[in-house]
């Protein structure tokens, strides 16, 4: 019994990036373990000791908006009126206990799992990161150019410009 209910890269998209920690949301992480988002709330509520803050916190109104517009601009997160629990990755494995169905076992292994993939992605960009700095003090600045472009391939891309809606005077 060793099958994956849930494909692992789905679960890999569903880590976001909230308060400088990686966390998955209350609503994924219920649709992973395969219970109602009432029930895991619920279920957390009953067991609020085993949930300190680096566990488990609820999103404020902004960062609900902004994870709505950027991760889920056509789902249901951005019409919800209440706002969503962040489960880190210790708050996603104590959920599951705290559940106590076989699903919610089988499955809090992948989001560790998950949660250990996106650690080692981040590693190996830092570490590229040092390599290149090391190759750049080493050879001549006449390569500026190509570690230059290099790192600008490496930078996050930055959020493009909204144009607004509507008629524009030319003042």
């Amino acid at each position: 019994m060793t099958t994956r209910a849930f494909p692992a890269p789905s679960i890999d998209s569903r880590i976001l990036h909230v308060r400088g920690r990686r966390v998955i949301l209350d609503a994924d992480l219920a649709r992973i373990y395969g219970v109602p988002t009432k029930a895991l709330n619920q279920a957390v509520k009953r067991n609020g000791d085993r949930f300190p803050a680096d566990f488990a916190f609820r999103l404020s109104k902004a960062e609900k908006l902004d994870i709505a517009s950027r991760h889920n601009p056509d789902g249901g997160l951005k019409f919800s009126p209440a706002l969503p629990l962040a489960f880190s990755e210790h708050g996603a494995l104590m959920a599951a206990n705290v559940l106590k169905s076989p699903r919610a076992a089988l499955m809090s292994v992948e989001v560790v799992r998950a949660f250990i993939r996106l650690r080692e992605i981040i590693g190996s960009h830092k570490d590229l990161a040092r390599r290149l700095g090391e190759l750049e003090a080493k050879y001549d600045r006449q390569f500026k150019v190509v570690f230059d472009a290099i790192r600008g391939l490496m930078a996050p891309p930055e959020p493009k410009a909204r144009r607004r809606i509507g008629f524009v005077r030319d003042d």
